[in-house]
């Protein structure tokens, strides 16, 4: 029976990390759009900004509710259901004719993108034990940094192909779509839903006598440790958004066509966010012997002193610049993997997707404040590379904020 399990175990980490890798194609795409759709229906590069910002609001406030809704409903249910609504509206964007109608389409957006991270989230947590939640956590957030790289590497080639902006919004989502259905025939919720113990002597959902819903937000908002992570995490995610959407900016320039070798020098950078994902998943288990908070505060200290170095580098040095955007990635945003396991250890596996939910909710609302912030120094300074002074202090504010959580076991 063990050697089942163990099979069924890492076949819904797999299903689970296939759906997510997916996911992104419909977020991560805008910043590809971005300057087509700025010059083709005339707008600012603070209202593209502001246009980013209602996606991660969106997104934020759907972490909230959905977080919740994750430890009280089906997994298996809530991440194909935003998967396809997510689809929808990415479709609808990509027929959109003025920067209003796009906001309110992409902040519908975010929040059907929010139904997946914290039920996959709580569904890994509901089949993986402490002792290797880890990395479990790791190989989850690898697929997000993956997601990123496979939409980088979709946009990059539609773009090449000639593709007006439009199309970034209709073709690399049916990947999503397809995705989306797989992990619903496959996923289930937890072991006792196959015949299998559950891990940790847990269930997995309470149910509607369980832990009710105000119980669980009054766990969350009572724990100074974990407002204090929560706090990190939306400078670091501050930090990750402003890479993710403005280096396809800062290398596109006035005419990529010239030069279109630098657009592969900026898919380095979410290849090194999926190997940081799943090494800091690892190393926080073995090297920090499960201390997520020392992994953390060392790699957004390592994201501050390159995010310096990216911007004293002119975008003409591709060699060099092709070796910071991997690092880069790989130190802003494997840390992301070492914040998700914060959660059910220090709320409990009961208010695992509650928790993680409003540390997303928290992450987001960052990212969105930071998107019009930087497209506003873009504009006013005329450079794009003042961005990765700012994201330098950003990483900083991270480090700095994350070591106040104290007097913390780890599992």
């Amino acid at each position: 029976m063990a050697k089942n399990f163990r099979k069924v175990q890492w076949r819904m980490l797999l299903i689970t990390m296939f759906c997510y890798l997916f996911f992104y194609t419909g977020r991560h795409n805008f910043g590809w759009a971005a300057q087509g759709m700025a010059a083709d229906l005339d707008i600012s590069y603070t209202m593209i900004g502001w246009i980013s910002f209602s996606m991660l609001i969106g997104y934020g406030l759907g972490q909230f509710i959905n977080g919740n809704l994750a430890d009280r409903f089906s997994p298996r249910t809530m991440i194909p259901l935003g998967a396809i609504l997510s689809v929808a509206t990415n479709f609808a964007i990509s027929y959109a004719q003025s920067a209003l109608a796009i906001s309110v389409l992409w902040a519908m957006n975010g929040y059907f993108q929010s139904m997946a991270w914290a039920p996959g989230s709580r569904l890994i947590t509901n089949w993986w034990g402490g002792a290797e939640r880890g990395k479990a956590f790791g190989f989850y957030t690898m697929a997000a940094g993956s997601s990123s790289a496979v939409t980088y590497l979709l946009s990059i080639y539609l773009l090449q192909q000639d593709m007006e902006w439009r199309m970034l919004f209709r073709i690399p989502v049916t990947f999503l779509l397809v995705a989306s259905i797989v992990f619903y025939f496959v996923a289930r919720n937890k072991p006792s839903d196959v015949g299998f113990p559950d891990p940790d002597g847990d269930s997995g959902h309470q149910g509607k006598n369980g832990h009710d819903w105000k119980a669980r937000y009054g766990a969350v908002w009572a724990n100074r440790n974990f407002l204090i992570a929560c706090l990190a995490i939306g400078f670091q995610s501050m930090a990750r958004y402003g890479l993710l959407l403005w280096v396809p900016v800062h290398y596109l320039g006035s005419n990529w066509k010239a030069n279109p070798q630098y657009l592969w020098v900026t898919f380095l950078m979410p290849v090194g966010m999926a190997f940081g994902a799943l090494t800091f998943g690892i190393i926080s288990d073995t090297i920090f012997k499960h201390n997520r908070v020392a992994s953390i505060r060392f790699g957004m200290g390592m994201s501050a002193g390159l995010a310096l170095l990216m911007y004293m580098v002119p975008v003409e040095d591709i060699l060099v610049g092709g070796v910071l955007m991997f690092l880069a990635g790989f130190f802003v945003y494997g840390p992301q993997a070492n914040f998700w396991p914060l959660s059910p250890e220090l709320l409990g596996k009961r208010n695992t997707g509650t928790g993680i939910g409003v540390m997303n909710m928290t992450a987001y609302l960052f990212a969105g404040l930071g998107e019009p912030f930087l497209g506003r120094v873009i504009d006013w300074s005329g450079s794009t590379s003042s961005i990765f002074a700012v994201v330098a202090v950003i990483c900083l504010m991270s480090a700095i904020s994350i070591s106040f959580v104290y007097k913390y076991k780890p599992s």
